[in-house]
């Protein structure tokens, strides 16, 4: 028998040590050993198990044919005379690509009968299942970025910069954020009950709606096709979308991307379908009675239309619709304004500023407004505009075209308006003709200071790469200022974290704030949408995801299987045999379950008992 008094060594790392004290060490030494080996074990088999339950499966997908010859139309328009098809060209040159036949009423008809078949099967999919599609989507993205970056670039007339920002990184979050929490948010989700019916269990639970239809705009021509894409098949959904006519030449190829991977998965391809339509053939879709959810991305003008055609039929819609977004700058931002001036230039010129969340005004309190204006002036002046696939590798670009030259005279005469009305107009102004592409949609990237609030350049959205500085006298007045045209998308706001912040903040009315940042909440996934003038509704995040599906509340009996369930009390039961007794009865329950305090409570029971 071992003597656990017995020193063991005189000397070395165990001087001092009895032997009890060593057979204590060894069997906890023994036991935390085996305890990490299991849960190893555990966690390795999980994760292995986890990966082969979804795993990625790489595949291809041919690019779009882009017409021989490089032929630049003198005249670039989406309309060709003796011809009814849409006319693809590449904003930044003019360079014709091809012809894309427009889907017919009866086309549209065929894309949600073939939808609402594909959808029947995949609703009945697991999440998991769902996750794959997902995670193939987000593997071919990440290994095709460059090819898709580019095919943007020549159908928006934007630069890699630009699409590597606004069609890759948003379009790999929301993949991201899907995988991880989309089935956390369309989990059934346990609602609680109360005193009188405690004997229940509640529940809501989020079921696909069936087809679902989106109308996207073309400022970003991957993004905004396969966001709704994304959200409508995890939701359990088909879903037709209907491109716009301007980006009509990438969208079949951005398309085949979603179908690519549901076909490699196993699943049927036709639960996705894109469409691209005149305007006056969109109404056949946002009408149609099959269609149980609209997501419309554009202008106010349309979207009263869409909502009139949906409501046909009683379609819900979300409607995004631009917004006027300020970025508002305190005066405590003074000693970070180098840092500031970079983003509120990326957050005015991305995109040739053809952005919904884009910088639109700048408001500036006393300390930093003359800062802000002689800081702009030289960078503005320096920025190169052209087309950044036919550019020589020495060449650099920072801006491209814009998608059309539509807008150009709107633009010109608001500037004009508002230098005759005091504002000063330091940089830009007016459309630009380039000298190696003279067929190519550009605007000067534009600086406008000392605009006010009256200036009608201040109250509408300009969707183009116009820098309006507007100064403000103190942080109540700079949140009236942004306010004022009520179209509260998004804004920003920089400057110290204090009271004054805060109350900007709050009193800001726009529909999502980022704090000393431009337009953050959209890269984390945070539900997107405005109010007043910029729209209704939300799309991203889990009020995006859930707005896909029907919320179905569900009360069941908790205790069923012991017969505990509601039964109609003798006193009230048809015919009931004395009213005014049934009355006092019906009041006494109500007073048990909502008197206040236990008094009523006890009076609720005695009255019971008295009616009973």
């Amino acid at each position: 028998m071992a003597d656990h008094s017995k020193v063991v060594q005189q000397e070395g790392f165990l001087l001092g040590w009895h032997e009890g004290e060593i057979e204590k060490l060894l069997w906890g030494a023994a036991l935390f050993a085996t305890v990490f080996v299991i849960v190893t074990i555990y966690a390795v088999t999980n994760f292995v198990e986890w990966l082969n339950k979804e795993p990625v499966i790489k595949y291809t997908i041919a690019q779009p044919a882009r017409s021989e010859g490089g032929k630049i139309l003198e005249k670039p328009s989406t309309k060709a005379s003796g011809t009814t098809a849409i006319q693809c060209y590449a904003p930044a040159t003019g360079e014709f690509l091809g012809f894309v036949n427009p889907t017919t009423p009866e086309g549209i008809d065929r894309a949600i009968e073939k939808a609402q078949t594909a959808q029947k099967k995949w609703s009945e999919t697991s999440f998991s299942k769902r996750r794959q599609v997902l995670k193939c989507i987000l593997a071919f993205i990440m290994e095709n970025q460059d090819e898709i970056c580019k095919i943007a670039c020549l159908d928006s007339g934007k630069t890699m910069v630009d699409a590597s920002l606004g069609e890759i990184l948003v379009t790999v979050e929301k993949l991201r954020w899907t995988i991880l929490h989309g089935e956390k948010a369309l989990k059934p989700s346990r609602r609680p009950t109360n005193l009188l019916m405690c004997y229940k269990k509640n529940t809501v639970v989020y079921e696909p709606l069936g087809v679902v239809a989106a109308l996207v705009s073309w400022n970003y021509p991957l993004h905004n096709l396969l966001g709704p894409m994304i959200s409508a098949i995890f939701a359990g959904n088909g879903i037709v979308v209907k491109a716009s006519e301007n980006t009509a030449w990438s969208s079949g190829y951005f398309t085949m991307i979603v179908k690519g991977a549901l076909h490699i998965c196993g699943h049927d391809p036709n639960l996705v379908q894109t469409v691209v339509t005149w305007p006056q053939t969109a109404n056949h879709l946002t009408s149609h009675p099959s269609i149980s959810h609209i997501t419309f991305i554009g202008s106010r003008p349309v979207a009263k239309m869409v909502a009139a055609s949906a409501a046909k039929s009683l379609t819900p819609v979300v409607a995004e619709l631009g917004g006027k977004d300020a970025a508002i700058i305190l005066d405590s931002a003074v000693k970070d304004l180098p840092r500031i001036i970079e983003i509120l230039l990326r957050g005015t010129f991305q995109a040739a500023g053809q952005n919904c969340i884009g910088i639109e005004r700048i408001i500036a309190c006393p300390k930093v407004y003359d800062k802000i204006v002689l800081t702009l002036e030289p960078r503005i002046k320096a920025m190169r505009v052209g087309s950044i696939l036919d550019s020589k590798p020495s060449e650099h670009i920072d801006m491209g075209a814009m998608i059309s030259d539509a807008s150009f005279d709107r633009l010109e005469k608001a500037i004009q308006n508002a230098v005759k009305d005091g504002a000063r107009l330091l940089v830009g102004g007016k459309r630009l003709i380039h000298t190696a592409h003279r067929y190519g949609h550009y605007f000067q990237p534009t600086l406008l200071v000392d605009v006010t609030r009256e200036m009608a350049i201040a109250n509408e959205e300009c969707f183009g790469p116009i820098c309006l500085v507007m100064r403000a006298e103190n942080p109540e007045d700079a949140c009236m200022i942004a306010n004022s045209p009520k179209i509260g998308l998004g804004g920003s706001i920089y400057g110290d974290y204090d009271y004054r912040m805060d109350a900007v903040i709050k009193h800001l009315r726009t529909g999502m704030v980022a704090v000393n940042d431009f337009a953050a909440y959209y890269a984390v996934q945070l539900p997107f949408g405005g109010v007043d003038k910029a729209g209704y509704g939300r799309f991203a995040g889990e009020e995006g995801l859930r707005g896909l599906c029907n919320t179905k509340a569900l009360c069941e009996d908790r205790f069923g299987w012991l017969g505990i369930k509601t039964a109609i009390p003798p006193r009230i039961q048809y015919p009931i045999p004395d009213t005014t007794k049934g009355f006092e009865f019906t009041k006494a329950i109500i007073e048990i379950g909502y008197g206040v305090g236990a008094k009523d409570r006890w009076a609720g029971i005695k009255r019971v008992i008295k009616n009973r």
